[in-house]
């Protein structure tokens, strides 16, 4: 487990993966500082503040991603459960008063010095790695359901409990589609995944209902007209930006909603500002390109060498383009508002690094794809 198999004959990465990822950074880096230039300067007279923090994590992540692609995969399996056992304490941790640092209403950073690191984010990988472990190790088991589907699903409801104490209920969600990816590639019943999704529909009802601003958004969501200025203010601002954008957009740097009239501007709703300025050429453009991005990770986790690396691939693919559509979805108004960043091109330094770092992992496995070239 610790060594790469002897047979296998590696080559050099996916290249075209490679480049969707550096065209979906160089969108990000123009887009977070055009979104961000107007309030970076009123808060810190600095128009570029954004934009060099941006470069900076981009830089980091670049060598992050290097790393993760010259570490045999492999080798990951002996890291599986301890690296589990890490975040679960990391998300104790954030949650402690003192440690955990309060940003947006939310307590979601672990701060030292003029750094922050958000644990949902290592989550997000350590949770693929681990139920690809397990379904690996378990076999055919994993077509039973108390044996294959409920152990990984109770870890995968552990994790997300804790995010959702954060309150994180975007990241909790993206954990539970994480495991039910692996789970389903690995060959679950999907009789069992169903009655999954529907055993979880009332907890999730009810997770909604406990927490009142939970409940203000989803109200929000099937009507963001009936509180303007309230719980709708995020979606209304965010689809009068695409409005305003039409086909072709307003022109890169005109925006109107980042005059601190669209929240998160550069963050969670950096895809309204896309349409806004692009248009819908722009949106579509990184639709297209997240749908890329999943279409070269699939093709990884089809061409893996062995069973592990093929789930390990479909795992962190549905965790980024899981992410990224769900983000698109709250922007555009299909979803209710939730605080998941856009995957690369959002502004960001621990979920930008970590996903490269995932991106990473799945170039060192198309490094020993069978069959299909590159």
């Amino acid at each position: 487990m610790s060594s790469p198999p002897p047979a296998l004959h590696r080559r050099s990465g996916d290249l075209l993966l490679f480049i969707c990822v550096l065209v979906l950074l160089g969108a990000g880096l123009v887009m977070v500082y055009s979104a961000s230039s107007i309030v970076a300067f009123d808060r810190m007279a600095d128009s570029a503040y954004f934009l060099r923090r941006q470069a900076t994590w981009i830089g980091i992540g670049l060598v992050a991603m290097w790393i993760a692609s010259r570490v045999h995969y492999q080798r990951l399996r002996a890291y599986a459960v301890p690296l589990l056992l890490a975040t679960a304490l990391l998300l104790i941790a954030v949650l402690i008063p003192g440690i955990g640092r309060v940003a947006g209403g939310a307590r979601r950073w672990i701060v030292a010095g003029p750094a922050g690191f958000q644990p949902v984010e290592l989550a997000k990988l350590a949770l693929p790695l681990f139920v690809a472990q397990f379904a690996v190790r378990r076999g055919a088991e994993v077509r039973d359901l108390h044996r294959g589907v409920v152990p990984p699903l109770l870890v995968t409801g552990f994790l997300a409990g804790l995010v959702l104490l954060q309150p994180d209920m975007g990241s909790a969600v993206v954990l539970v589609v994480i495991t039910m990816t692996v789970l389903f590639l690995s060959g679950a019943r999907i009789a069992h995944l169903g009655l999954v999704v529907l055993a979880a529909l009332p907890v999730a009802a009810v997770a909604v209902a406990a927490a009142p601003y939970r409940l203000r958004r989803f109200l929000s969501f099937l009507d963001p007209w009936s509180d303007p200025q309230g719980s709708g203010f995020h979606i209304i601002q965010s689809l009068l930006a695409f409005g305003s954008g039409g086909l072709i957009g307003v022109g890169l740097g005109e925006s109107r909603q980042k005059f601190f009239y669209l929240p998160e501007r550069h963050t969670d709703f950096i895809y309204a500002i896309v349409g806004e300025e692009i248009g819908l050429l722009g949106t579509v453009g990184v639709l297209v390109l997240f749908a890329f991005l999943a279409y070269r990770g699939y093709r990884i986790s089809r061409s893996a060498p062995d069973r592990f690396g093929s789930l390990l691939a479909g795992g962190i693919t549905a965790a980024i383009v899981g992410q990224a559509l769900m983000n698109m979805g709250v922007a555009t108004g299909l979803l209710p508002v939730k605080g998941v960043p856009l995957p690369l091109v959002s502004f960001g330094g621990s979920s930008l690094v970590m996903t490269m770092m995932q991106i990473g992992i799945l170039l060192n496995i198309s490094q020993y794809a069978a069959g299909e070239g590159q």
